[in-house]
């Protein structure tokens, strides 16, 4: 048995390292796209199964290895400005108070069999994960810029806050490939829980804000 599951192993690295090494689509892409989707059980709810397919923007940026030519980024990045919708009062700037928490949850999306998501557990921004946020927190991410006095520095005129409801709905209508989450597109927080989380990086009021 521990032979079997070896010689999978070292199957599947041995696919997946010749899929990275071959051309975009190449002919090892089909049968690595197979494995990835095997290995999902049957007891995953189907919505998260609907999450394997990939759209437009995911396939151009995987085909591209993340960096296509600049007219197609810019296709993709239209593309991407126009799923972006607002909070039905029109409103983009919320409560920072609860922006503070949704940064720092980074619970939900666990799938599996094994522990999955309880009913009604809150999904979070995870913003600590790659930012640096609040002065107090000192555990940070720097995968994504520093966002350290965010409002101080940029200001909170409706242009700012416009752009930083944006970004967090659709990274992808600013940079084709980014590997920022798109948040609103995929549903993960809602547009009210965006104008939070703005609140939280614009507000002068907010610990991303004070000294």
């Amino acid at each position: 048995m521990k032979l079997k599951f070896a010689l999978l192993a070292a199957l599947t690295a041995a696919i997946a390292g010749q899929a990275l090494a071959e051309a975009p689509g190449g002919k090892y892409a089909g049968e690595a796209d197979r494995m990835f989707r095997a290995s999902f059980k049957a007891e995953n709810p189907k919505y998260w199964m609907t999450r394997l397919e990939q759209d437009e923007t995911m396939k151009t940026c995987g085909e591209f290895r993340d960096n296509p030519p600049r007219k197609i980024g810019e296709k993709l990045e239209k593309l991407n400005k126009a799923t972006i919708r607002y909070p039905v009062d029109g409103k983009l700037i919320g409560d920072w108070k609860e922006g503070e928490k949704l940064a720092a949850v980074g619970t939900g999306g666990h799938i599996g069999f094994i522990q999955p998501d309880p009913p009604g557990r809150v999904r979070g921004g995870n913003c600590y994960a790659c930012h640096e946020l609040a002065k107090k927190e000192i555990a940070y991410g720097t995968i994504g810029p520093s966002l350290r006095e965010f409002g101080k520095i940029r200001g909170q005129d409706e242009d700012t806050i416009k752009y930083v409801y944006d970004k967090i709905y659709n990274s992808n209508a600013f940079t084709a490939c980014t590997i920022m989450p798109r948040f609103g597109l995929h549903s993960w927080l809602t547009p009210e829980q965006i104008t939070h989380i703005v609140a939280f990086l614009v507000d002068p009021e907010s610990p991303v804000n004070k000294d």
